[in-house]
């Protein structure tokens, strides 16, 4: 069992950055791949990015390569989300989310973050 908790989103204008932080539970947070999702309000959750377990390979859709970058720290069982030139398209709620390999499936994702929203005024 792992237990997820994002934290870090807030409000920021058009071009700003944030960094979100998901910390995870217990001993086994390296044996896992780690994502990002996110979803607005009547859209369907939408993959920003995954990493592998040790932090190795990062994929990235078209829609925030270049200015999302994910990292990881396994001795503190956190993922982080650096989100640069934010766009007032990039509003929503980010969960972050834990499976076996690297995918934006979201069905292969075992474990799910309860989401921290973000808001991006233009």
């Amino acid at each position: 069992q792992v237990q997820l908790v994002e934290s870090g989103g807030g409000l920021v204008q058009a071009g700003g950055s944030l960094r979100l932080s998901c910390a995870a539970s217990g001993r086994t947070f390296s044996r896992y791949a780690m994502g990002w999702f996110r979803q607005a309000p009547g859209k369907e959750r939408e993959f920003v990015g995954a990493i592998t377990r040790f932090g190795r390979t990062t994929v990235y859709p078209d829609s925030v390569k270049g200015r999302f970058t994910i990292s990881r720290d396994n001795a503190e069982n956190t993922v982080y989300l650096q989100m640069n030139s934010l766009k007032p398209e990039d509003t929503a709620v980010y969960l972050c989310a834990a499976a076996q390999r690297v995918t934006d499936t979201i069905g292969e994702y075992d474990y799910w973050g309860q989401g921290t929203q973000v808001t991006v005024s233009s």
